[in-house]
């Protein structure tokens, strides 16, 4: 967890009040005026609050912002604020425009009391403001949960993000990652989630929002974050919502055509899963910056960008995310789809799954972890491992000999499948042979990755390479 800074809200408050040339209008929806009262009660707030609106009723909400299909949505928040950014400038430009920085803030939060560990509270933020007066205007949206138990509570944590968005968009550090931070300052990650932000306009052009997102994922603020292809960042709730989802795991240090040839193969077989219907599947690429091994840890961030943009370039989005284990990245996946779920490994990482120590941490020990990885729509797909002198597969892997019969329920059932033959696809080329040939300078690397892939690496000398 997060620890607390002793930055509070009353503070941050003030700041912002005592600084005559911000200027803007508040606009809340769901859970009352929380982030405005701060400033209310900071003192000199006619300094800095134009205006605050609660359109709460759904009618008047629809009146003012247009209809929208759900009202706690990123579609909701940029209307409101393109409204209230809008009117203001309208209305104050002339007036004050040289000499003031125009904001408009905007949240839509559904809270309720809920059971603990079970959060159903959640919600859009955001500000559009002007980084010096006359400026273009600027954008910081983000989604958060709200993980207290009873609404009180996720009101008054609300309240204290709102404040630090607020003053980290006036205030900002110049170091990027402490922007994140900011935004914690007086809560912890026990308390509230920010789990996709984005950093948009002139004045933040500097920023990649990739490497924010990180951040965001390093920083505990949230467990994943989802990459479109163009390097967009995705809530994935949004984007994965109703969809199936195939998802595969590795390093990617970089991408090799064995692994682009593994999980077109296996996508094809899943299509004609009885449980897809054949309906489409979105395809996902997983790395996680807290593996098994340790050696995430030791990556840059610029690093893990460069594998990001190798997937983007073959067309793939890309899942970042701190899980160790597959049931933890399942649940996340079941927190946002509703429908089939495959996962996809490979046969060497079989001993690891069946392997009790990595289960310590939860009451039921294995039998829990299997009853968290596994339900009516959750599959693991099995590709061989070949070495020089075998090719291992989920049929002939043997755990434990005390689990041996837990693991023949799940493969008998199919709840575990081999999907592929040892002949179907090569398994043997790695992204440690590939970087190994990279920095020794061995041409053969080039045979060994798609051909988009070798062009990225060329073109921007990543993975160790040197012309």
């Amino acid at each position: 967890m997060k620890e607390l800074r002793d930055y509070s809200p009353a503070k941050k408050a003030l700041q912002v009040n005592l600084d005559d040339s911000i200027y803007g209008t508040f606009a809340e929806i769901g859970a009352g005026q929380e982030v405005a009262r701060h400033f209310f009660q900071a003192g000199r707030a006619s300094h800095t609050i134009a205006k605050t609106i609660s359109a709460y009723d759904m009618t008047f909400s629809d009146e003012i912002y247009g209809k929208e299909n759900r009202y706690v949505s990123e579609g909701r928040l940029h209307k409101m604020l393109d409204h209230e950014f809008t009117l203001l400038q309208e209305r104050l430009q002339a007036k004050r425009g040289t000499e003031t920085r125009f904001f408009a803030f905007a949240d839509t939060v559904a809270t309720a009391s809920q059971a603990e560990g079970i959060s159903k509270s959640h919600g859009w933020m955001g500000i559009r403001f002007q980084a010096r007066p006359g400026g273009a205007p600027n954008d910081i949206v983000l989604h958060l949960k709200l993980w207290d138990r009873f609404r009180l509570q996720q009101q008054e944590a609300l309240g204290t993000l709102g404040v630090n968005l607020i003053h980290m968009a006036f205030f900002p550090s110049d170091k990027p990652e402490e922007r994140i931070t900011a935004l914690i300052d007086a809560l912890s990650t026990k308390r509230i989630e920010v789990n996709m932000i984005r950093f948009n306009g002139p004045d933040l052009r500097h920023l990649d929002n990739r490497l924010l997102s990180l951040e965001l994922v390093k920083q505990q603020l949230t467990e994943a974050v989802l990459f479109a292809p163009n390097g967009e960042v995705l809530h994935a709730s949004d984007a994965l919502f109703r969809q199936s989802v195939l998802v595969q795991r590795g390093t990617y240090r970089p991408v090799t055509k064995s692994d682009v040839g593994i999980i077109e193969k296996v996508q094809a077989q899943f299509q004609k899963h009885p449980l897809m219907g054949g309906k489409p599947v979105k395809v996902l690429f997983e790395i996680t910056i807290n593996s098994i091994s340790g050696q995430s840890s030791l990556i840059s961030d610029e690093d893990f960008l460069h594998r990001i943009d190798a997937l983007a370039a073959m067309g793939y989005e890309v899942l970042l995310s701190n899980f160790r284990l597959f049931y933890q990245m399942k649940y996340f996946l079941r927190e946002c789809t509703n429908q089939a779920i495959g996962i996809v490994v490979g046969a060497s990482l079989l001993e690891k799954m069946f392997d009790e120590n990595f289960y310590q941490e939860l009451p039921g020990g294995i039998l829990e972890g299997m009853s968290r990885m596994f339900d009516e729509k959750t599959r693991v797909f099995v590709f061989p491992h070949r070495t020089a002198t075998t090719c291992a597969t989920a049929q002939i892997f043997h755990p434990a000999a005390h689990l041996e019969h837990l693991y023949q329920h799940l493969f008998i059932n199919g709840w575990i499948a081999d999907v592929l033959n040892c002949e179907d696809v090569d398994t043997s080329i790695h992204s440690s042979d590939v970087r190994a040939m990279l920095e020794s300078g061995n041409p053969k690397w080039k045979t060994l990755v798609p051909d988009k892939v070798r062009q990225l690496i060329e073109e921007r000398q990543i993975f160790g390479f040197r012309p």
